[in-house]
This record gives C-alpha cells, structure tokens and sequence, in this order.
C-alpha cells in the first residue's frame, strides 16, 4: 500500500466487540489474565509495559517508515533519551549534530556528562568531519535533519555509511519531515526518532515521541528502556496522535506549499536579509533537499534589517502568526529561538552553528498562505 493509505489503515481494525471504526482508549492501568498458566495470552499485562491502544500507534509508526517497531514515548525528549540509555554506556563517546534540539543539548551536557559519557557536537552536514570525530568508544551517532532551526542537513546515507562501517547504530531525528517526505531507515539509518507533539498530532494538542527502529535486537533495547523507566505514551494520547497520523499527508503538503509561498515572499522583501528554506534554489543545500526528500517541510527562518531589536519589534507586531513554542500544528507559529527553545545553548555556541539572535524560526500552518504573508507584510512594515 502507499503511504496516504497506510496513514490511515495500518495497525488499526474495527473494534471486535462493537464494530467502532476507531481503536478504543483502553483506559486501563492492569489486564485480566486468564490463568496461571495462560500468563499474557492476550498480550497486556500492566499498562507501563503495553497498552493496547499505544500498540496500535505503535504499529502505524512502524509501518509508516518501515521499521520493525516503533516504541512511543510520554514526551519526544523521553524518547531521545531513551536511545541514549538503550545505546550509551558510563564512559562512551557519542557524535551529535552541532545544531540540535536544545532539549538534546541540555539533556546531553547536564545529565549524561555526570555519568562519564563524552559527546563530540559535529557539523554533520560534512561526513568527513563525522568520521574524524568517531572514537574507539563512540557508540552512537544522532543527527538531525533538517536540523532544528538552522535547517541544515545531513547526507543520511553518507552517514550511515560512516557509521555501519564502524558498527555504531546511526540514529535520526526526523521530525521536521517525517517519514512521509524522509524516509531514513531506507537511506540506511538505524533508527527515526520523532517528537509526535508536531507533525503527527499536527493540532496542539500532545506531547509524545517515538523511536522506530530498522534492527529486532536494537528495538528490544528500546522496548526494555521504555518499561524500566516507565515513559511509555499514555492511552489517550496515542488515540489522539492516531488521528492526527490519519491527515498526516494532505496537512503537510499544504503546510509545505504555504511555506514555500512564504519563503519567496520574504526572499523579495527589502528589508529581510537572509531567509533559509530547503525549497528555495538559493539554499546552499537544495540538491541534497531533492535528492534524500519527497518535499521541503513547513519550516523556514529568517533574519531582518536591524538585529536582534528588529526581529522582536516584528515578532510583536504578528498578528495571526502565534508567538509560541512548538511546531508542525495547523496554527502558524513564530519563535525567536535564542529565548525560547535554545534558550538552554551557550550563547558562544550559538553563534558558532549559525544561530544568531535575530532568527525568527517560523512553523506555516494551514490558513491561506495569502493573510499569513498580508500578516508578515505588515508587521515588516513596522520595523
């Protein structure tokens, strides 16, 4: 099947008992075993461990990329930090992509550096720099493409390469595409990691996160992270993340489009001086964007005349774009990264990767391109 087909109909049956179209939200926290002896013959035993409706999300994440299991997590952090359990001993050496989640950097730099593990934050849109960085103790490599907020990418299969070679699992962070434009498991990688909070849910409304893992042995690694340290997503929140999967296509397209109008508006306007988008000619890596991506993603960044005081001067004068953190949902979002999500990033190391102060990171939605563009218009109109 194609993939708008398997959004809607993998890992999901009517209900065998009512007929319902859509999975139940068992809300339940223990499972009635029969006897003793017949000990997990339905397969639920204690909600921490597995829950029916989670597995039915769990199976579409799977199928959708092509692993052979996609354990869901109560947050995407919590799935990031599961690789990083399931991968890193005390005393190993990992390679991460210099621009990353600030999330990822905080949780790399605060907690996993008390327990002896080293990281190395490499320019991983150069392979030859991820392969000098690797170590007799590395043991895992996570990028992030596009990388969030800068956009930069990295060559997955080139990567990948690198890293089977060596025998380092080579996990991604696919959340800006998703495996309906990226599919990183066929480029070679090892595993796809996703905040569901954006684009699955797409609408606001969760927090969640998946690890979808191409290897039986890796995904059981994963599996027993995500019932020892009980961050498994919780029934209602993988009902609603299934729905949102269901629109997962028709939303990104349309995002992508607006994004794509956006981004060659702003490019024209006198008073921007630097606009970042995998779809515009003028992205230094616009090639590699068509070659390893089915579509360029609802996310773009820009910069304004004026600094770091023009950028906010415009960011209060929005008025249908919505200041706040987050990305991937129908509403239009606009984020200064520098305060908001990489709040927690040395400001020496952001400038080092290109995040300056005056980004504006915006996340296009799905209202008319037209009244998000008349909104940016008249807020440039103001600085």
């Amino acid at each position: 099947m194609h993939f708008r087909t398997k959004q809607i109909h993998d890992g999901v049956e009517p209900d065998p008992t009512t007929g319902a179209i859509l999975t139940p939200i068992h809300q339940s926290t223990t499972f009635v075993q029969p006897s003793v002896d017949r000990y997990m013959e339905k397969g639920f035993t204690y909600s921490r461990s597995g829950n029916p409706t989670v597995r039915a999300l769990e199976n579409k994440l799977a199928a959708l990329e092509g692993g052979v299991d996609a354990p869901a997590f109560s947050t995407g952090m919590a799935a990031i930090n599961a690789i990083f359990m399931a991968f890193l001993d005390a005393g190993a050496h990992a390679v991460i992509s210099d621009v990353a989640y600030g999330g990822t950097y905080r949780l790399s730099t605060t907690v996993y550096t008390r327990f002896g593990v080293e990281f190395s934050f490499v320019d991983t849109s150069d392979s030859e720099a991820v392969e000098a960085a690797i170590r007799p103790n590395t043991q895992l490599i996570l990028t992030e493409t596009p990388a969030n907020p800068t956009l930069k990418l990295t060559d997955v299969r080139a990567v990948s390469d690198i890293a089977r070679q060596r025998g380092i699992p080579h996990a991604v962070d696919n959340t800006f595409l998703t495996p309906y434009y990226q599919q990183v498991l066929e480029l070679g990688a090892d595993m796809s990691v996703h905040s569901t909070t954006k684009y699955f849910d797409g609408h606001n409304a969760t927090v969640g996160g998946a690890v979808v893992l191409a290897d039986q042995e890796h995904a059981e690694r994963v599996r027993f992270i995500q019932n020892s340290t009980g961050t498994i997503m919780s029934p209602m929140v993988a009902w609603l993340t299934m729905q949102g999967t269901k629109t997962l296509s028709v939303r990104m397209d349309h995002q992508s489009a607006n994004a794509m109008a956006i981004a060659e508006f702003l490019e024209a306007h006198d008073k921007v001086v630097k606009v970042a988008y995998p779809g515009l000619a003028s992205f230094p890596q616009h090639d590699l964007a068509k070659s390893q991506a089915s579509g360029f993603g609802a996310m773009l960044w820009f910069e304004v005349q004026g600094g770091a005081a023009a950028g906010k001067a415009l960011m209060e004068s929005l008025e249908l774009w919505t200041l706040a953190e987050n990305l991937g949902s129908v509403e239009s979002l606009a984020t200064h990264p520098v305060t908001m999500t990489h709040a927690a990033i040395p400001a020496e190391e952001r400038a080092r990767v290109g995040i300056t102060d005056g980004l504006v990171r915006l996340s296009c939605g799905l209202e008319d391109s037209r009244d998000l563009i008349a909104d940016l218009n008249q807020a440039l109109g103001k600085i």
